[in-house]
């Protein structure tokens, strides 16, 4: 099976209506919201981690956790955000799980994806311009820890720097911040 690494152009309904045949037990539509979504899942998921073992079962728990929580699902949201909700907190549990892996050579820049990431978390928001204007190294410790979740210890681990330096990169991140936003 082949993944392709961008969102497909399915519409929101089409995803929805999906979700909801997985949640009545369709395992051809579980089938196909995966054919949909496991390739921009899996390249996101891989810029976030070098370790292919982690990446791999994040990716596999996250459509296992839709296959037992379809029904939660809130169609309020587009699906595809609620996937990677879904496989960014797999990612992070198998983090947790594990010593944080070494720097793989063929990961995208850090700065590439912060660049990529960040206006889709954030938007076009005071918060999102005032991220924007940080950094490169204070945008990667904000990424790591107040977006995706992880510890300090857990960050240090995945950009390669001592735990101290996350916290006084993240510290003056915060402060610069808060001066931006007043």
């Amino acid at each position: 099976m082949t993944l392709v690494a961008t969102e497909p152009a399915a519409t929101a309904a089409e995803d929805v209506e999906i979700v909801r045949r997985v949640a009545a037990g369709d395992r051809a539509a579980l089938a196909e919201l995966y054919e949909r979504h496991a390739g921009w899942l899996l390249t996101r998921l891989q810029r976030r981690c070098g370790n292919p073992e982690l990446v791999d079962t994040a990716l596999q728990d996250t459509f296992l956790a839709v296959w037992r929580q379809a029904g939660r699902y809130q169609s309020s949201g587009e699906v595809g955000a609620w996937l990677w909700t879904i496989a960014l907190r797999r990612l992070i549990d198998q983090l947790r799980r594990r010593p944080p892996p070494a720097p793989v050579a063929n990961a995208a820049p850090l700065a590439d994806v912060i660049t990529q990431e960040i206006p889709l978390a954030l938007g076009h928001t005071e918060l999102g311009a005032a991220f924007a204007a940080l950094d490169p190294d204070l945008q990667a410790v904000m990424a790591a820890t107040a977006l995706d979740g992880l510890t300090n210890r857990e960050a240090a681990g995945l950009l390669g720097i001592p735990t101290g330096t996350v916290k006084s990169r993240l510290a003056r991140a915060r402060q610069i911040l808060q001066e931006q936003l007043r």
